[in-house]
């Protein structure tokens, strides 16, 4: 499998407890049952992406607030949903000042733990805005955690700047066969998110463990599609939850 012939990941991040990064589930009107699991005690979700409306939205919702407040009182972080494409380029559709505004309202309605820049540039030429952004949504949030969500192997710079990346966004059978890039292997497991879609129940291990060998720590598999492009396969929980839950807490062998 290629996935096994990439940079194989330090002793120390190979024995991190690998845990859930929630992309962002529908609104809890529409998924009340999804977010109301990811409360449960013992699941081990590191963090949730909070996305009212393409963004905060543009008044406060009550149902959000509450639903961020239970995830907050369990110690599962909460991070606002910016959308950061073309942020920086010649003819980007977002300016600088729109995504510190989204941000503001983010901290002001929900109290976010930090942000997750999703659709976040990968090239050499964006890195200093991105820099510059990441820089200011600190300043606004004392020890904010800050997720880019590129989809896929950003230029390395981009590691300096941010906790975590997601280095992979697809389908189980890009991933099956993805590999993971050299310069990962100079930094913790903890630094790397994978999410991917359409995972069938018999090959939850088989994905698991590509996620362990690529040295990914944070993780969200589902065996939800996006039906070529149609449908968001994120915005609901696996069918196979109570599974994928019962095995990553208790760890999966190599």
């Amino acid at each position: 499998m290629p996935y096994l012939t990439g940079t194989t990941p330090t002793t120390s991040s190979t024995l991190l407890r690998t845990g859930l990064g929630v992309p962002g589930y529908a609104h809890p009107l529409l998924a009340p049952t999804e977010w109301g699991e990811l409360t449960r005690p013992g699941t081990p979700v590191h963090w949730v992406v909070l996305n009212v409306a393409d963004g905060p939205g543009t008044r406060p919702d009550s149902h959000c607030l509450q639903a961020a407040g239970r995830l907050r009182s369990t110690g599962v972080r909460v991070l606002g949903h910016l959308d950061t494409a073309l942020l920086g380029t010649a003819h980007g559709t977002r300016a600088f000042g729109d995504v510190i505004s989204e941000a503001h309202r983010y901290l002001d309605w929900y109290r976010v733990d930090g942000f997750f820049l999703n659709r976040c540039p990968t090239g050499p030429a964006a890195l200093p805005e991105i820099r510059r952004t990441v820089t200011t949504l600190r300043a606004l949030r004392d020890k904010a955690h800050i997720v880019l969500g590129h989809g896929t192997h950003p230029h390395p710079g981009y590691a300096e700047c941010a906790d975590q990346l997601v280095t992979f966004r697809g389908s189980w059978s890009d991933y099956r066969w993805s590999q993971v890039a050299e310069w990962t292997a100079d930094h913790p497991a903890d630094r790397f998110c994978h999410f991917v879609h359409g995972v069938p129940r018999g090959h939850l291990d088989e994905a698991l463990r590509i996620a362990r060998w690529q040295g990914a720590a944070t993780i969200w598999f589902t065996d939800r599609t996006d039906r070529g492009g149609r449908t968001d396969p994120w915005e609901t929980m696996p069918g196979y939850w109570d599974e994928i839950v019962s095995r990553i807490g208790t760890g999966v062998s190599e």
